[in-house]
């Protein structure tokens, strides 16, 4: 065959195999499982109550984290587990030094609790750092992000964090925050530090669980008498001045005189401790010791005088109506009569056939005559 015969026969076996067209695709391969078909999750272990005890009270790390991963579960079974798990715990926990840390949003919360944290663990303390995360209201989800701006603690040993969701709760800190504070304490921490997500509601509520609230501020943000609410002014044991570093340290000085003059026209406090203000930066780590030495002074004056107890007795009975009430709450929503009528209801209330207040006495005398017949 000649050379021009030959160019003949491969142009003719193009033409035949690719259909006389220059637009021709190669089929590829068939769509590839996103997961490996190879892959098999492993289920874990699930740890009876004694377990959990055991490993929270041997200071396993993981053991805790699932343990407040059951008190954080919507889950009823996982509810009445993590329960047993608390009233285990409780003859441990108790002796902890609880501080609400809060402030403005960029005061630098998460900096100021990796600084002092180092030096908390340096002083022979073990420090737990429960970081509420807010939620979105739309999605439901969080960042959860504090490990990694606490990136310089988060591998310490003697430094547990654990961010949780908000979940759309008072500013994400409820009972489930409390029942965290009563493991970590049964874990051997003795140090635990709330930190909150921002001038808020939740103030309120972090104030009902510590025995030491902390407000960061930061200078230079515009009139900073006006900057925060007074009602956190006044909820406040201590306020710190951040960023006080560089040409910032000035403006710093000026905002602690300022807001130390302002703490001085609020009421002598319960605990008949004037709070005090301080500066610090976490970057320069300067201010920081004198900070925890303010911490410390002001709970040797409230041992002394016998504030520090009768603010934990006051905080239990709080508590224990908060818990009565989350569990009406729940067995309300829960009872199978409410949930056949409250679809009905809420639709007449709608429409404007029903009030808002005749619409809920008709469902709270349902779930009472249910409750009644015993259901």
């Amino acid at each position: 065959m000649t050379s021009f015969s030959k160019i003949e026969h491969y142009e003719k076996e193009y033409a035949d195999t690719h259909h006389d067209t220059a637009l021709n695709v190669t089929e590829g391969v068939a769509d590839q499982p996103i997961v490996n078909p190879y892959f098999v999750r492993k289920r874990r272990r699930s740890f009876t109550t004694d377990e959990y005890v055991d490993g929270i009270l041997r200071g396993d790390i993981t053991i805790l984290s699932q343990a407040i991963t059951l008190i954080e579960s919507n889950k009823p079974e996982h509810y009445d587990q993590a329960q047993q798990i608390i009233e285990k715990c409780l003859p441990h926990a108790g002796r902890s030094v609880r501080i609400g840390i809060t402030g403005v949003p960029g005061a630098g919360k998460s900096t100021f609790i990796e600084a002092v944290g180092n030096m908390v663990v340096s002083l022979h303390h073990r420090l737990a750092v429960l970081a509420i995360d807010p939620s979105s209201e739309r999605s439901g989800g969080s960042i959860l992000g504090d490990k990694t701006r606490m990136e310089s603690i988060s591998s310490n040993p003697d430094i547990f964090i654990r961010p949780s969701p908000s979940a759309g709760s008072l500013g994400g800190v409820a009972r489930k925050t409390r029942e965290t504070i009563v493991l970590c304490e049964a874990a051997g921490f003795d140090v635990i530090f709330i930190e909150t997500v921002g001038v808020g509601q939740s103030e309120t509520a972090v104030h009902s669980m510590v025995d030491m609230f902390m407000l960061l501020q930061i200078s230079g943000a515009g009139d900073e008498l006006q900057g925060i609410k007074r009602g956190i002014m006044e909820m406040a044991d201590m306020m710190v001045i951040t960023k006080a570093d560089g040409e910032n340290r000035q403006k710093a000085e000026l905002a602690r005189t300022q807001f130390q003059s302002a703490l001085h026209l609020f009421p002598m406090p319960e605990s008949g401790w004037r709070p005090k203000v301080y500066t610090c930066s976490a970057v320069a780590q300067t201010g920081l010791e004198e900070v925890w030495k303010g911490v410390e002074e002001f709970l040797d004056h409230t041992h002394a005088n016998g504030y520090f107890q009768a603010n934990r007795n006051r905080q239990n009975k709080y508590w224990m109506y908060e818990s009565i009430n989350d569990a009406l709450k729940e067995s309300f929503y829960r009872d199978p009569a409410v949930a056949a009528h409250i679809a009905d209801v809420e639709r007449r209330v709608l429409d404007a056939r029903l009030s808002s207040f005749v619409a809920a006495k008709e469902l709270l005398d349902i779930y009472f005559e249910d409750k009644k017949e015993g259901n």
